[in-house]
């Protein structure tokens, strides 16, 4: 009986550890993902037309294809596109243009992601 006690003990301490991991790794797609949600939402503000979105959206899941989709892609998918929004010259040049002409970004022919 001690004996099975102990193996019932060391499977439920490796039943904790595996929850523990999963915890951690949603944790961090839960982090990417409200960054990703942030950018986007900035993204709007300024008016980003939603071709730009959608070639930044293309682009992130062509960098990312892999045959073998699982939960490794789901984190890579999202950390390519936070890059990609990140990397967008309209939310770099943002303060910029707002302090010399309000209205320039009230065309979304101009802005180029």
């Amino acid at each position: 009986e001690l004996q099975q006690q102990v193996e019932e003990t060391e499977v439920l301490k490796m039943e904790l550890q595996m929850l523990e991991t999963e915890r951690v790794r949603l944790s961090l797609v839960e982090e990417k993902l409200l960054d990703v949600l942030q950018l986007l939402q900035q993204l709007r503000d300024l008016n980003i037309s939603k071709r730009a979105l959608g070639k930044i959206l293309l682009s992130t899941l062509e960098s990312c294809c892999d045959p073998q989709p699982g939960k490794a892609q789901l984190l890579e998918v999202l950390d390519t596109l936070q890059r990609e929004l990140a990397a967008c010259e309209l939310l770099h040049k943002q303060p910029m243009e707002q302090a010399q002409s309000p209205r320039s970004l009230s065309n979304p022919l101009v802005i180029s992601c």
